[in-house]
């Protein structure tokens, strides 16, 4: 079976090459990595991914929440968010949008694995059901 292409969205290179190793070693291919929201939207488009991971607090004049909700005006394509941050303003602006699930950091590589495996599973249920 082929393995979901992923586009990570992290302004921090470490965390975001960590992400990607991690990935790798799942199995999965990286469609794209992006550092900012605006970066993120037009490289959805260019590259078609099959989920977004995407860091909540970004570098650039928006935010990921800000350009997740950009991004699904558009492209309908499962949305994961990481944070390191886990305060209630954050969880309620991101419970606003159509994402697939929320992370918190530092979180396990097999708890990565299962979210992203999780939300592929839910958006193949929901496009069938629209079919």
């Amino acid at each position: 079976m082929k393995k979901a292409r992923v586009m990570i969205v992290e302004d921090e290179w470490i965390i975001a090459n960590d992400i990607k190793n991690s990935l790798v070693d799942f199995g999965y291919r990286i469609a794209a990595m992006a550092v900012t929201g605006e970066e993120a939207i037009d490289l959805v488009e260019k590259e078609q991914p099959d989920i977004i991971l995407m860091d909540i607090i970004l570098r650039g004049e928006m935010n990921g929440v800000q350009a997740a909700e950009k991004i699904r005006e558009q492209h309908d394509i499962p949305i994961i968010y990481l944070t390191a941050y886990d305060n209630q303003f954050l969880v309620d602006k991101a419970k606003q949008t159509d994402h697939s699930g929320y992370l918190i950091k530092p979180y396990k590589d097999n708890e990565l694995h299962i979210a992203i495996d999780m939300a592929l599973h839910r958006f193949a249920q929901k496009q069938a059901e629209r079919e």
